[in-house]
């Protein structure tokens, strides 16, 4: 893979559960991420929910800048500057949005935007079991019988 054409690139973490029958093909990009080299974003996001899972698409981009020339190195470099700077977020999948080599004085750089995605089976982003707001337990008869009785009767 090149750096020249790189926009609309898809990275999938190792071992992410994927929708049966998705024939994803795909290699070693960096330690733990992998690119998918036979589906563009758009068919991706097709067939996932062809499946009945959903691809979601996270809000705000990430960008990264890293000196040297347009090779497939530097964008691994840029890459793995953006996958640390979105450290502690859950996401499965990170969408290579654009890719711009420069210069700047005769030094070269390369600048990589990105987005987080995310594939899963259920329509909520965040997994029930990982939700931190929950339904706060019911008071118990008595308990609620007196909070009603206090409020009536104050003035």
């Amino acid at each position: 893979m090149s750096a020249n054409n790189t926009s609309g690139t898809i990275l999938i973490r190792e071992n992410t559960l994927l929708p049966a029958g998705l024939a994803v093909d795909s290699e070693v990009f960096l330690s733990g991420w992998r690119i998918i080299k036979n589906l563009d974003c758009s068919t991706l996001v097709r067939n996932t929910e062809r499946a009945n899972w959903n691809f979601f698409y996270l809000a705000g981009e990430t960008r990264a800048t890293v000196l040297g020339r347009d090779r497939l190195g530097t964008l691994r470099r840029a890459v793995r500057r953006v996958l640390a700077k979105q450290e502690g977020q859950k996401f499965n999948s990170l969408e290579i949005t654009k890719v711009v080599p420069k210069r700047f004085l005769g030094i070269p750089f390369l600048s990589v935007t990105a987005h987080s995605r995310h594939i899963q089976q259920g329509i909520g982003l965040v997994p029930a079991k990982d939700s931190v707001l929950r339904m706060p337990a019911a008071p118990s008869g008595e308990v609620a019988t007196r909070q009603y009785a206090a409020l009536i009767s104050s003035p």
